[in-house]
């Protein structure tokens, strides 16, 4: 089992997981609200397979956002290592606002990415159309990492959505920056692992699966800039 490594403080290794497919992932849909939609059938298997993947993170906490389909995917993980699913509204998706359920391939995509990659670069004050800003967007996730860091645990999985994740960890890790979020879409069940503390900072040891190297040219997301929220 993988530990987290300890360094000056407590250092706590920090999986954050993409919840399973939704039909409004099929659909490419700005889908934000709470409680939102289940799992399509590929997402139940998704989220079956999940404790295989990551059985060699010795998780301690598990904590899931308030919208049903990252506790549904957070559920066979919970099981298999007999843990709790902690639900917290502070790592849901950013919510899309009046951007709400348009499609999210379409210039309406667009707009949402380029809001809350303009949060990762520093421009906390933009607010979505209709929604949160920059600000109450980082206040909220950072809240839950910060309980989660406060617990003791040296390995924490958190459920959450693609977007949130990859706002979060390009604001946050010292080695991750818009351009490499921005080319590196995370597919559903796809873990971000980091590793450090809130006071500390954090480091990204890995990108669904691959090493983080230094990021390029910004780049598309397989749908340039438009992924649909999740």
């Amino acid at each position: 089992m993988r530990a987290a490594i300890e360094t000056e403080g407590h250092c706590m290794r920090l999986l954050l997981v993409r919840h399973g497919q939704t039909p409004a992932n099929v659909d490419y849909l700005l889908d934000t609200a709470v409680p939102g939609p289940g799992l399509t059938e590929l997402g139940v298997r998704q989220a079956a397979v999940l404790p295989q993947a990551l059985v060699e993170e010795d998780i301690e906490a598990l904590y899931a956002s308030t919208l049903i389909r990252t506790q549904l995917t957070a559920a066979p993980l919970a099981a298999a290592r007999g843990l709790d699913v902690l639900v917290r509204d502070g790592i849901r998706e950013i919510t899309a606002g009046d951007l709400e359920m348009l499609p999210g391939d379409t210039e309406h995509g667009e707009l949402y990415m380029r809001t809350v990659f303009a949060w990762a670069a520093g421009d906390l004050g933009l607010r979505m159309p209709g929604g949160e800003d920059g600000a109450e967007f980082l206040a909220r996730y950072d809240a839950v990492v910060a309980e989660a860091a406060a617990s003791g645990a040296q390995s924490v999985a958190m459920v959450s959505h693609g977007a949130a994740i990859r706002t979060w960890a390009a604001a946050r890790a010292h080695n991750v920056d818009v351009p490499f979020a921005a080319a590196h879409r995370l597919a559903n069940t796809g873990t971000v692992v980091l590793e450090g503390s809130p006071a500390d900072g954090w480091k990204a040891l890995s990108w669904a699966g691959a090493t983080v190297e230094p990021a390029g040219e910004a780049g598309p997301t397989g749908r340039p800039l438009t992924d649909p929220a999740d």
